[in-house]
């Protein structure tokens, strides 16, 4: 049986409508899963997010903003929000990294290209803490990972 075929024997059973149910099991049939019990329960709504890791980052400028103040208080998988300065004097492109509201610094102007671009269109991305490390380095202090939300 054809795809087509099994189309139209679906909507002849059905008076012309194809109920979701009977579509499933003849498209499970089709593909030879046949024997798959097809129920609403079965049928996951898309409720849930995933997350698709863009890129790894230290914070930049991390010594200039509120980082040192709000060091002892940071964790590992903390979340953290991503905020764009369009009018950011220095950098066009600025995403600015906070974390509960503290100002951390910035995404690095070599990586903040595409978040900056993603921001812009509005999508919807997230950032978490990945390593904290006691370094003299600042750009070694924090490093974070920015997920699109697909």
């Amino acid at each position: 049986m054809s795809l087509s075929s099994f189309t139209l024997a679906s909507q002849r059973r059905m008076g012309g409508i194809m109920e979701r149910r009977t579509f499933l099991e003849g498209l499970a049939a089709f593909f030879g899963i046949a024997g798959t019990p097809v129920s609403r329960a079965v049928v996951p709504r898309a409720t849930t997010r995933r997350r698709v890791e863009l890129q790894r980052s230290p914070v930049a400028g991390f010594q200039y903003h509120q980082g040192e103040s709000v060091w002892p208080d940071l964790a590992l998988g903390a979340a953290l929000d991503l905020r764009r300065e369009a009018d950011n004097a220095y950098d066009e492109r600025a995403v600015r990294v906070e974390w509960c509201g503290s100002k951390l610094g910035y995404v690095p102007r070599i990586d903040n290209a595409a978040i900056s671009q993603l921001l812009d269109r509005g999508e919807a991305l997230s950032a978490e803490i990945l390593a904290l490390k006691e370094s003299e380095n600042p750009w070694d202090r924090v490093e974070f990972a920015v997920y699109l939300l697909a």
